[in-house]
C-alpha cells in the first residue's frame, strides 16, 4: 500500500512540476507566433489570450508515468508491472484514444476542425474503448436495468463517451471552470481507485489532476497584460474529456462488496460529472426550443446565467465547482440509501429548479437594474 501511495504522490508532483515548466514555454511560443484566442461578442475575455495550454497535458502525463515505470524497473520493483500486465489491453487502447483526441484538438486550435469530423473521431475513440474491454455492461438499477448485453452496452458506451467529451468542451466558458470541475472528478476517481486497489488507474487520475494544477493557476490568476494567462483550448478540453470518459467508465465496472464500496457504481462513476452533463442537456433543449442549431455556441450555459446576475467571473467559477463537489458527495453517499432512479429524479428537479430561479432573477434584474 505504501509503495503505491509513494508512486501516486510522485506522479502527481512530477506532473505539477513538468507542466509548471512547460506552460510558460507554450505562452512564450504563442506570443511569438501570434497564436491567440481573439475576443468576440460571445466570449467573456477582452484581451488576446493564448489558447494552447492543453498542449502540455498529454506529453506531461505520459512522460511522468513512463519515467516512474522506468525508475521502478531499475529499482527492481515488480508490483507496478504486475498491475500493468493485468490491465494492458484497457490501458493500451485508452492511451491511443488520448493520443487521437489530443492531435484533433491541436488541429482544431491551430486551423479549425468541423464539429462533424470531431464527432466521427469521438465515436472512433469509443470503439477503441470497447475493443479494450472498457464499456458499460451494467446500469445498476437505472430505469430498472442491471446487466446489459453487448448489443445495447456498445452503442450506449459510444453515446456516453461522445456526450461526456462534449459536455466538458462546452462547459469551458470562464476561467478555471472546466479545469476546476475536471479536478473535482479526477480527485474523486483517484481516491476511489485507491480504495478499490486499482492503483494504476489511481496513478492516471492523479497524474491528470497534476497537470491541471499549474494550468489552473495560469488560467485563473495569470495577468493577460503581462502575457501570463492561458486557455486550455480544444486540445486540453478534448484530452481531459476523453480521460474522464476512460476513468469514469472503468470505475463503473467495479462490483460493490463490503470490502470495497456499497455505493451504487453508477453514482460513484458519473456523479462528479453531473454539473457539466446536466448543463449541456439543458442548453441543447433550450437551443432546440429556440429553433437554433444545438451545436452552435451561445450564452445560455449556467456560468453565463451567473455572470448575467452580476456575479464576478471568479466567484461564478468557485460557486459552480463547489456545487459540483456537493452534488458528487451527496449522490455517492445517498446512493447507499436511496433508489438510484429517485436520486436521479431529485438531481434533475434540483437542477431544473435552480435554473428556473436563476432565469427569473435575471428577468427581474433586467426589468429593474436596482433589483437584488
Amino acid at each position: 500500500m505504501y509503495f503505491w501511495i509513494i508512486n501516486i504522490s510522485l506522479v502527481f508532483l512530477l506532473c505539477v512540476f513538468f507542466a509548471g515548466i512547460l506552460i510558460p514555454k507554450i505562452l512564450l511560443i504563442s506570443f511569438r507566433k501570434k497564436l491567440f484566442d481573439v475576443p468576440d461578442e460571445r466570449k467573456i475575455h477582452t484581451s488576446i489570450v493564448p489558447r494552447l495550454g492543453g498542449i502540455a497535458f498529454k506529453p506531461v502525463i505520459f512522460f511522468s508515468i513512463a519515467l516512474l515505470l522506468g525508475v521502478n524497473l531499475i529499482l527492481g520493483r515488480p508490483e507496478i508491472f504486475a498491475e500493468l500486465e493485468a490491465n494492458v489491453a484497457e490501458l493500451s487502447f485508452g492511451f491511443c484514444t488520448v493520443m487521437i483526441l489530443y492531435l484533433v484538438g491541436m488541429a482544431d486550435d491551430l486551423i479549425g476542425v468541423r464539429y462533424r469530423a470531431k464527432f466521427v473521431v469521438q465515436i472512433l475513440c469509443a470503439v477503441l474503448f470497447i475493443a479494450g474491454g472498457v464499456w458499460i455492461d451494467n446500469l445498476y438499477g437505472i430505469f430498472g436495468i442491471s446487466d446489459l448485453p453487448a448489443w445495447i452496452g456498445y452503442p450506449l458506451t459510444i453515446l456516453v463517451v461522445v456526450f461526456i467529451i462534449n459536455a466538458i468542451n462546452l462547459i469551458d466558458g470562464i476561467d478555471g471552470l472546466a479545469s476546476g470541475l475536471s479536478g473535482v472528478a479526477l480527485l474523486s476517481y483517484g481516491l476511489a481507485f485507491m480504495h478499490l486497489q486499482q492503483y494504476i488507474y489511481a496513478m492516471l487520475s492523479f497524474a491528470t489532476l497534476g497537470v491541471l494544477v499549474p494550468f489552473f493557476y495560469y488560467n485563473v490568476f495569470g495577468n493577460p497584460e503581462h502575457g501570463r494567462k492561458i486557455f486550455m483550448g480544444d486540445t486540453g478540453s478534448l484530452t481531459i474529456g476523453i480521460m474522464l470518459c476512460f476513468l469514469s467508465i472503468k470505475l463503473s465496472l467495479y462490483t460493490p462488496t463490503r470490502d470495497t464500496f456499497l455505493y451504487n457504481p453508477a453514482a460513484l462513476a458519473f456523479s462528479p460529472l453531473m454539473i457539466p452533463c446536466l448543463d449541456v442537456v439543458r442548453v441543447f433543449i433550450h437551443r432546440i426550443r429556440m429553433k437554433k442549431n444545438p451545436f452552435m455556441p451561445d450564452k445560455s450555459h449556467i456560468h453565463h446565467k451567473l455572470l448575467a446576475l452580476g456575479m464576478p467571473q471568479r466567484k461564478a467559477m468557485v460557486t459552480i465547482v463547489s456545487l459540483s463537489l456537493i452534488f458528487s458527495l451527496c449522490n455517492v453517499v445517498l446512493s447507499q440509501y436511496i433508489n438510484i432512479n429517485l436520486l436521479l429524479i431529485m438531481d434533475i428537479l434540483v437542477w431544473t429548479g435552480a435554473n428556473i430561479w436563476l432565469t427569473n432573477k435575471i428577468e427581474h434584474r433586467n426589468l429593474n437594474p436596482n433589483y437584488r
